[in-house]
């Protein structure tokens, strides 16, 4: 399992990504958006579950009414130059207002983490062979920014204008 990093930290993952449900209920689950949907729609969504968005799921309108609800959105990678997923955290934080853990998935390297992070993700589930505490030090990889972000795990200085 890849590490994972949440709110500047290494941490161990309790969600499960996909798969059939656990028969005790105890395994927090990460949906695919469709599959997510249908169960909302069932009225059986509940604390245990999350929802992973692609890159070409940039209609976020079917969402938003879950928003308040829900504790994990999972954006994957499918590539480190697949720029769409920032554009989908940024979008989340800033006009749909999401306050829950937005987690970076897939082909996340250490180099992205800090532009992650600015666009809003507070978690981050690195790419195999990736070192955890080198993308820790990521956070603090610049002091000065020069347009404001959404982030709320590294907070820059603004640049005077």
């Amino acid at each position: 399992m890849p590490p994972l990093i949440r709110d500047r930290a290494i941490a161990s993952d309790e969600w499960v990504y996909g798969g059939t449900p656990d028969p005790s209920g105890a395994a927090k689950r990460v949906l695919p958006l469709a599959e997510y949907l249908a169960v909302a729609a069932s009225g059986d969504a509940g604390p245990g579950l999350a929802v992973m968005l692609k890159p070409e799921e940039h209609d976020l309108e079917a969402l938003q009414p879950h928003l308040a609800k829900l504790p994990l959105v999972v954006i994957h990678f499918p590539a480190a130059g697949d720029g769409r997923g920032f554009s989908q955290a940024k979008l989340l934080r800033e006009r749909y207002g999401y306050k829950g853990e937005l987690r970076a998935h897939g082909k996340v390297q250490v180099d992205q983490i800090w532009f992650m992070a600015r666009c809003g993700f507070d978690a981050f589930d690195l790419a195999p062979g990736e070192d955890a505490q080198l993308a820790l030090a990521q956070l603090e990889r610049f002091t000065v920014a020069y347009q404001e972000g959404a982030e709320k795990l590294v907070h820059p200085r603004r640049r005077a204008h």
